[in-house]
């Protein structure tokens, strides 16, 4: 079964490459969604899949690349329809 988590990661998140190596994480482990970058300086990832798949992304997610910094991750729970089939950068 397939469950989605909105997770909004602050810190120096931007100008990282963050999206880009979330895409590539996302893609290794199956997880569907997406990444982007939000107006406050923050990124945001909607991440579907297996219980599995979300806690290994939101444990990524929550140091991400060499080069990001992460101070503070927010997790809620999202519903979904329908279901992303693949992930992507917005």
């Amino acid at each position: 079964m397939k469950h989605c988590l909105c997770i909004r990661v602050a810190g120096r998140v931007q100008g990282v490459c963050f999206r880009y190596y979330a895409d590539m994480e996302a893609s290794r482990l199956g997880v569907t969604g997406y990444v982007r970058n939000m107006p406050d300086g923050s990124v945001e990832a909607l991440i579907c899949g297996t219980l599995e798949q979300l806690n290994a992304m939101q444990q990524w997610l929550s140091h991400g690349p060499e080069m990001a910094h992460v101070t503070h991750v927010q997790v809620s729970e999202k519903t979904v329809e329908p279901m992303p089939g693949d992930f992507c950068i917005r």
